[in-house]
């Protein structure tokens, strides 16, 4: 089952295990039970403090639950976690047996402080890379709160329980048989929903801070490579972040980033954390920002106001909250979506393993869904509704030679029909003829674009007519002090190297515009270097 590079640096980890720890599996005849066993016994050879036993009792077979020595409670996995999930496994193993997790104490004392009762159970997909986060979260939990059961359950191998529950987006995590939340989410926004006063607490948390030099409010490449520069001048650098990494998170792969050959998002996302962090920045994490208020407005200062109540001030601001994926807003969207309204093929694709398929959109990234997809689903649907494609030719070259894909170009999606509980159809318009169309199909994937996070800052700054941030060529926005970076803006091509270098530049003009303005900072304080 693991392959001999695999066994060497999982036994490496094991040498961390501080106690014995058991691997109590739940196995029938099948050849997936078979699967299971062997990976389990490849693992409890690695190490003398791993036992492995075949006795369990689960429903949910094949299963197996990590637990210390002398107990029966423990994280369940209905899954044989390779793949993305492996890290997750590795992971299970070692918090069982003692290794601390790299997570602040104070979130680990949150955690044990959560006082009642709790199962959780976490739908992934092993080519899901935003489920492995979720999987860990939950994971942590169980293993610090005894009064939390968490089970781990991989969506192809369970199909009959995942369409008896109708679950058609990973993640998707049930919190006593209630669906709690999809999609990614880190440990402390779980913590955030579980925890009612923890919103309470962070805003008093957030209004008690002095004011920051450059405060920066979004933290995906724009708004790191900002922190970098500002922090690198000596001055009070903070983030304010919905989802530190922004966009990246949600990116397979990532091969155009100088001197990066090839990365994946997630790990990509964790760089710029720890880049930022080096810099002793202060990152104030799940924070979405509601408000600013000018500095002309509060005597000298700018305001950002927070969605928890919370009001930050600094001297000098830069905005990179980003873009998020475009809604194509027709009847059906909202209502189903996770319900066979998906916007990341890669998560959600083997979900829909020999079904029939939509794919909305015929740029690169409807495209490259609709090739991806291909090699999973029955058939796929291509909807644009300019007259041609999009996307780089070697891709509609590509897409064109696959047997189980059609193309619908001039074509406009007026509804995405369901039978009340999940999609069962779309309907779109040919431009040209006005004749309408139904395909009966049951996943439809949302692949149009972007939409600029501003609409906070309607009516506060100028924004162009699509709802970007008008900047100059130094970032700076009609208000003095306020500057912006990245996607949100109107520099064109959304890229990651350009947003980055964007927030380069715009951290450079904010500092620039502090030594200069004598009423903003003392610039005797300042090194200039």
């Amino acid at each position: 089952m693991l392959d001999t590079q695999m066994k060497a640096q999982l036994q490496a980890y094991l040498q961390n295990l501080r106690q014995p720890i058991r691997l109590v599996a739940s196995l029938d005849g099948s050849d997936k039970s078979a699967e299971m066993r062997e990976l389990l016994t490849d693992i409890a050879e690695l190490s003398d403090k791993v036992s492995f036993e075949d006795n369990g009792a689960d429903q949910r077979v094949p299963s197996f639950v990590v637990v210390k020595e002398n107990e029966t409670r423990g994280v369940r996995f209905a899954a044989i976690p390779l793949g993305h999930e492996f890290t997750s496994l590795v992971l299970a193993l070692l918090w069982t047996g003692g290794h601390p997790p790299k997570v602040e104490p104070e979130v680990i004392e949150q955690i044990k402080a959560l006082d009642r009762d709790m199962r959780l159970e976490v739908y992934m997909s092993l080519s899901c890379h935003n489920c492995p986060d979720v999987v860990q979260a939950a994971t942590l939990m169980a293993i610090y709160n005894p009064r939390i059961q968490t089970t781990v359950i991989d969506g192809g191998l369970n199909q009959a329980e995942v369409e008896a529950r109708q679950v058609m987006a990973v993640p998707m995590v049930y919190l006593n048989d209630q669906v709690f939340g999809s999609g990614r989410m880190s440990l402390e926004e779980i913590l955030g929903k579980l925890d009612t006063n923890s919103a309470e607490r962070e805003a008093i948390k957030l209004s008690e801070k002095e004011p920051f030099d450059v405060l920066i409010v979004g933290g995906g490449p724009a708004g790191a490579a900002a922190a970098v520069y500002a922090a690198r001048k000596g001055i009070r650098v903070g983030v304010a972040a919905e989802r530190f990494g922004g966009q990246t998170n949600d990116t397979m792969g990532i091969e155009n980033y100088i001197s990066v050959l090839e990365t994946d998002g997630p790990k990509f996302a964790a760089a710029l954390e720890a880049q930022v962090r080096h810099y002793e920045v202060d990152i104030m994490n799940l924070q979405r920002a509601e408000k600013i208020v000018p500095a002309k407005e509060v005597g000298g200062l700018v305001q950002v106001h927070m969605a928890n109540g919370g009001v930050l001030s600094s001297r000098s601001v830069i905005l990179s909250t980003g873009a998020r994926w475009r809604n194509v807003n027709v009847p059906g969207e909202e209502q189903y979506k996770n319900k066979g309204v998906a916007y990341c093929p890669h998560c959600d694709g083997p979900l829909f393993k020999g079904k029939r398929v939509a794919v909305i959109g015929g740029g690169n990234s409807g495209v490259e869904a609709a090739i991806d997809l291909a090699g999973v689903v029955a058939h796929v649907t291509l909807v644009e509704f300019a007259d041609a494609l999009k996307a780089d030719a070697v891709l509609v070259s590509k897409l064109k030679s696959l047997p189980n894909v059609t193309i619908q170009v001039n074509a406009q999606t007026t509804e995405i029909l369901g039978d009340g509980q999940k999609v069962n159809g779309l309907r779109y318009k040919d431009r040209a003829t006005s004749e309408e169309h139904t395909e009966a199909l049951e996943g439809v994937f949302v692949q149009i674009g972007l939409v600029p996070n501003t609409e906070f800052l309607k009516g506060t700054l100028e924004l162009s007519r699509f709802g970007e941030i008008v900047i100059d060529d130094k970032c700076h926005t009609n208000l003095p002090g306020v500057f912006a970076a990245g996607d949100v803006t109107t520099v064109p091509y959304k890229q990651i190297v350009i947003a980055a270098g964007e927030g380069a530049k715009a951290a450079l003009s904010a500092f620039d515009y502090l030594i200069r303005t004598p009423n903003a900072v003392n610039a005797e304080e300042l090194s200039l270097s």
